[in-house]
């Protein structure tokens, strides 16, 4: 039995939370003993509980890489555990206590985003590789593209073991429940519907899908743009649309806790990311209903959507792109209906939640054998 110690810093629930709750719906509980590590009063504690796990509350560590008071703490139970493995998300704190009780340390990097100067060039740059790689065994990458950030800022790549994210399948609902689903956000039967699962922030790139609509629906394209989620920019994002005359074809849902209800009234998804992506969990729950996606060239985007397979890359931050192969898509029923089974297959083949899980108790076993 290989006992591990999860440990993450995540208050509400994330990417990086969402990743540790499906592999605790699907790792060999014969041969591993997982609990969990949370910040106080975290929305993943009674998500954890649901799953028969131990959690464990530490206060300090809540969406903060490192605080140094709360390493006394974290350190006292690592002791208490006394896990085989340490795997930290998103927390150095955690690392620090690990090292210092002399543990095999994983670390998750579940980002993607620019590359400060400070550590893609010296000294930073050395200074950077020798912290992390002294503070971990093993680093797990969720992405070709959190890799390349990671080697940027000089970690060595033989550290690295790029692990794509798996999520559970989501079954379609019924005709029914689409009709009643679709009554509620104004969409009409011959709307195509564009749906982009992503929190209201800048680099998300919104503006480029409600750019991409306008010029779709000045060619006189049926289109329902769905806006799902919340964020800071909220407000600009909603201006916008007014100024630009889009209130007749964009929905705002809100946060939708229902991701089945509303991935099954879109005929695609969109990806308009531009400063922050590793491997959209949106995405693959899209693809294991056989949604294909329209995504941008960035991040983790490609290592998702094979172009022309299960959809299509536009060019950075450019709406015409965007439009045009949104467009593709519509006019081609038969690349539509090809696009769809492949979704499905590329998902059952790379992407469940029982292969990330596999992965996942593969990089442990590993670690300690080094």
């Amino acid at each position: 039995m290989i006992k591990v110690l999860n440990i993450i810093s995540d208050k509400n629930i994330g990417g990086a939370g969402r990743c540790v709750l499906n592999f605790l719906k699907h790792y060999d509980r014969k041969n591993f003993d997982i609990s969990v590590v949370v910040p106080e009063g975290s929305l993943l504690i009674p998500e954890i509980e649901k799953l028969n796990a131990k959690v464990i509350e530490v206060s300090g560590i809540a969406d903060k890489s490192l605080d140094l008071k709360c390493i006394g703490s974290l350190k006292k139970i690592i002791k208490s555990e006394n896990p085989d493995v340490v795997h930290t998300h998103g927390t150095f704190s955690g690392r620090i206590a690990a090292k210092l009780c002399h543990k095999k340390i994983i670390y998750t990097r579940h980002s993607v985003f620019p590359v400060s100067k400070k550590i893609s060039r010296q000294p930073g740059k050395t200074v950077n590789k020798l912290v992390n790689e002294f503070f971990s065994n093993d680093i797990i990458a969720v992405a070709e593209a959190a890799k390349d950030n990671l080697t940027e800022g000089g970690i060595s790549d033989k550290k690295i073991k790029v692990i794509l994210n798996g999520v559970e399948t989501v079954e379609k609902c019924t005709p029914s429940e689409i009709a009643e689903t679709k009554k509620k956000y104004g969409i009409n039967d011959d709307d195509f519907v564009i749906g982009i699962m992503a929190r209201l922030e800048a680099v998300k790139g919104h503006k480029y899908l409600i750019d991409a609509g306008r010029i779709l629906k000045k060619k006189g394209k049926k289109i329902k743009i769905l806006i799902i989620g919340t964020g800071g920019i909220e407000d600009k994002i909603r201006d916008y649309v007014n100024k630009t005359d889009m209130n007749d074809t964009v929905v705002f849902t809100g946060f939708i806790k229902n991701v089945r209800e509303i991935l099954s009234i879109m005929d695609i998804q969109a990806n308009a990311s531009y400063g922050t992506e590793a491997t959209s969990l949106a995405l693959l729950e899209g693809m294991s209903m056989g949604i294909p996606a329209v995504v941008s060239d960035y991040g983790g985007n490609p290592g998702v959507i094979s172009h022309g397979e299960n959809g299509y890359i536009f060019k950075l931050k450019d709406s015409k792109d965007m439009a045009l192969y949104i467009e593709k898509i519509m006019n081609e029923p038969e690349t539509f209906e090809y696009m769809k089974n492949k979704s499905k297959e590329i998902f059952n083949k790379k992407f469940t939640a029982d292969i990330y899980a596999r992965n996942i108790e593969n990089v442990y076993r590993d670690v300690l054998k080094k």
